[in-house]
C-alpha cells in the first residue's frame, strides 16, 4: 500500500508565489499573465502597475497603459465586487461566472429597499446613456448618482482610459463592456468552470 505524502505549508505557500509570478518574474505578455494569475485586483489604479513590474521580466510602466488604451485588457467591477485587471479574452468568462451570484447577493442584502423595477429602469436608462461611447461619472450626472456599483451588478461596464492609468489614477470613466471591447459569447457555466480553473 503506497502512502501519498502531503505537501507542507510551505511548499503549498511556494505553490501559490509561483503560480502568482511572485517566485520568478515571467517573460509572459501583459494580458497572458493576468490570465495565468486569475486577474488583478485593482481598487487602486497604481497597484495593478506595481503588481505587474513585480511579475514581469521586463515591465515598464506604459505597457499597461498601452494594453488598456488597446483593449487588450481592461478594469471592470467583477470577482468579490472589486475592481480587476483581466485581458479583454477573460472579462466575459469572469463577469458570466459571478453576475447571477452576485445579482442574488445583492438583492439579498437589500431585501428591504429594493426595488427591483427600478434598478432595471435605472441600469436601461445607463446602457442607453453609453450607446454613444464612454463617458465620465461628471458626464452621466444622475444616472451615476448614489449606488452606482449597484447598477454594475445589472449593466456590464469597464473602466477606460485615460482614467484609471497611472496618469489619471481615478478610475471614473465608464463604457459598456459589449461596446468597448466586443459582444458576450460566454456562458455561465464556462464562466464558473474558468473561475475554478484560474483559481486552483
Amino acid at each position: 500500500m503506497t502512502v501519498e505524502r502531503r505537501l507542507t505549508t510551505r511548499e503549498l505557500r511556494l505553490a501559490l508565489l509561483a503560480r502568482q509570478s511572485l517566485l520568478t518574474r515571467s517573460g509572459a505578455s501583459v494580458p497572458a499573465l493576468l490570465e495565468g494569475v486569475g486577474g488583478l485586483q485593482t481598487q487602486y489604479a497604481p497597484s495593478g502597475y506595481v503588481g505587474l513590474w513585480s511579475r514581469l521580466a521586463d515591465f515598464h510602466r506604459d505597457d499597461l497603459t498601452t494594453a488598456l488604451e488597446g483593449r487588450a485588457v481592461v478594469q471592470a467591477t467583477l470577482m468579490r465586487a472589486t475592481i480587476h485587471l483581466v485581458s479583454a479574452r477573460d472579462y466575459w468568462l469572469y463577469a458570466m461566472g459571478v453576475r447571477r451570484a452576485r445579482q442574488e447577493w445583492w438583492l439579498r442584502s437589500h431585501k428591504d429597499a429594493a426595488d427591483v423595477a427600478a434598478l432595471e429602469q435605472r441600469a436601461a436608462d445607463l446602457r442607453q446613456a453609453l450607446r454613444d461611447g464612454p463617458r465620465s461619472v461628471a458626464e452621466l450626472g444622475d444616472l451615476a448618482r448614489g449606488p452606482l456599483g449597484d447598477i454594475g451588478l445589472w449593466v456590464d461596464l469597464v473602466r477606460v482610459p485615460p482614467s484609471g492609468t497611472w496618469e489619471r489614477r481615478r478610475a471614473d470613466r465608464l463604457a459598456l463592456a459589449e461596446d468597448w471591447i466586443g459582444p458576450n459569447e460566454a456562458t455561465e457555466e464556462q464562466g464558473l468552470e474558468h473561475l475554478v480553473s484560474a483559481y486552483v
